[in-house]
């Protein structure tokens, strides 16, 4: 997040596109509602299903899915077209404005109703709502990321808050909201294979060098693969070995058939993982780890800030903390690594870190604190890119509209998205395991249209089979308009109706990202 959780509350405008605020980020939902109810701000909602949060929205914008660019540079057509935008702030702090603006100029309300659905009228109401705030905030989640434009409608969001000058200020911004714990923290820690430690490029050789000396080894020049690249080499047999800390591919992953395959041709594949997941199921080494509650160390949250996590009580069996179990392999394999505590870990990541530099268990005993922070006497940053930006100039990005990978056909002639829901997390590992929230949310259910659910038969709790290209599942229906006519919705939380045998490993050019939330399904009754 570029700002923090509490201007949510306090902004004049926000504008939530692809994200189920109230299902997915609950607490964040009620920053929503109380500036919506307490504070007068104006909800804009971009989202194909009717989520709960279009109820306190000024207007509800149903885009079909896959087609964020072509909203977002509608919205821009009539704000430049308008003369609604930042002149001065643009001047001043961006670069690439003609570039966008040429681009954006065919995109009017007409033309991007053609493409999105939403009626020019509604375009222009949300453009103006938007614009005219004075300060606005855009909130997403993988609704906007999980598509092969994922790189491109991330880089609208931002157009449009460079556009209106929301970049930079309190209760501006753009912000993602993570959804899950620490994912924060893990991609600041270079959980990723392009980078470092604080987003220092793997491929730099000033930075890499720096890496070096600290740890005494050389390191590769070339960034790693993804998840869905690291698969498609071990199904090749490029790759030979996998380990596998607290994920689980074998729910969460695109084209689950393939998924098992590649897993199936390693030669080794270990799981390191607090309960026994569908992937571990598959792994010849699974190693038992410690949960939040049984270690030490920190986490970072959405709002970039740090915070501290106490042990409460052991571990069970031969369970050990994350640090511990990485420690003891590498110095098996012939690297020590030698840490008494994780206040250890975090001293050298003070100093190889300059966005942690300042960020030390000490000052996290008081209170937690948001990066970047660069030294012990600075207090920690509420929002980003105050005064300038981090690579001087904003940029500006010129792009067009580009259809999703696979679209409906004689076939396949329905739209299927994907998404979570309220009383279940990620791949179920954990919570099917609680009896009081498998009551409220027992098992996946296919959300479809009432007109489609007539044309094909299906009646409410009648088993649905919803067919890909790459599988089969089978799911009761959930008969509601949420959803719009032609496309259905499912979660991907059970493994009886694993939905990721369906979707479409495609990914975004960038970030290699698979675009989970549109693939081409045939719908039929059980």
């Amino acid at each position: 997040m570029t700002n923090s959780i509490d201007e949510i509350e306090y902004t004049n405008a926000i504008f939530a596109i692809g994200t189920n605020t109230t299902e997915n980020h609950p607490v964040i939902s009620s920053k929503v509602k109380r500036a919506v109810r307490l504070h007068g701000a104006k909800l804009i909602v971009a989202d194909p299903r009717e989520i709960d949060m279009v109820k306190y929205a000024a207007i509800w914008l149903r885009q079909k899915p896959g087609t964020d660019v072509a909203l977002l540079n509608g919205m821009m057509n009539v704000i430049i077209s308008e003369g609604l935008y930042a002149k001065e702030y643009v001047e001043e702090r961006t670069e690439g404005f003609d570039a966008m603006k040429k681009i954006v100029e065919k995109y009017t309300p007409a033309y991007a109703e053609k493409i999105t659905g939403v009626p020019a009228d509604d375009i222009r109401t949300a453009a103006r709502i938007y614009a005219k705030a004075g300060k606005a905030a855009i909130l997403y989640t993988m609704g906007i990321t999980q598509h092969i434009t994922g790189t491109d409608n991330v880089k609208s969001c931002a157009n449009l808050a460079m556009l209106c000058g929301y970049l930079g200020i309190e209760g501006g911004g753009v912000d993602p909201l993570r959804g899950q714990n620490n994912v924060q923290g893990a991609c600041d820690m270079g959980a990723l294979p392009v980078v470092f430690t604080g987003y220092q490029p793997v491929a730099n050789d000033e930075t890499r060098s720096k890496f070096e000396k600290a740890w005494g080894v050389a390191l590769p020049p070339k960034p790693g693969l993804t998840i869905v690249e690291t698969l498609n080499a071990a199904h090749d047999g490029k790759v030979k070995a996998l380990f596998v800390v607290g994920e689980n591919p074998m729910l969460s992953d695109p084209d689950l058939t393939h998924v098992k395959e590649a897993l199936n041709h390693l030669d080794l594949l270990v799981v390191q993982d607090i309960l026994l997941s569908e992937t571990a199921e598959l792994a010849h080494v699974v190693l038992p780890a410690a949960c939040f509650a049984e270690k030490e160390g920190t986490f970072s949250n959405t709002e970039r800030r740090v915070q501290r996590v106490r042990k409460a009580l052991d571990a069970p069996g031969q369970a050990k903390a994350d640090w511990e179990i990485i420690c003891e392999l590498s110095t098996h394999m012939g690297y020590p690594m030698k840490y008494a505590a994780p206040e250890d870990i975090m001293k050298e990541i003070n100093r190889l870190t300059p966005s942690y530099a300042g960020i030390t268990y000490e000052r996290l005993e008081k209170e937690g604190i948001q990066w970047p922070c660069p030294n012990a006497d600075h207090p920690g940053t509420k929002y980003l890119h105050k005064d300038r930006f981090t690579r001087g100039l904003g940029l500006f990005h010129a792009l067009d509209y580009i259809p999703p990978a696979e679209v409906p056909d004689a076939a396949y002639p329905f739209v299927m998205t994907t998404g979570r829901v309220l009383y279940q997390y990620h791949t179920g590992t954990m919570s099917r395991l609680s009896k009081g929230i498998t009551e409220r949310c027992p098992e996946s259910l296919v959300e479809i249209h009432p007109n489609d659910a007539k044309k094909l038969g299906i009646q409410e709790g009648q088993f649905a089979k919803v067919t890909s290209r790459r599988g089969v599942v089978q799911a009761k229906a959930k008969v509601t308009e949420r959803v719009p006519k032609g496309t259905i919705f499912m979660n991907f939380h059970f493994k009886e109706a694993a939905v990721n045998l369906l979707t479409n490993p495609a990914l975004d050019p960038t970030c290699k990202i698979p675009e989970y939330k549109v693939c081409a399904v045939k719908v039929e009754a059980a």
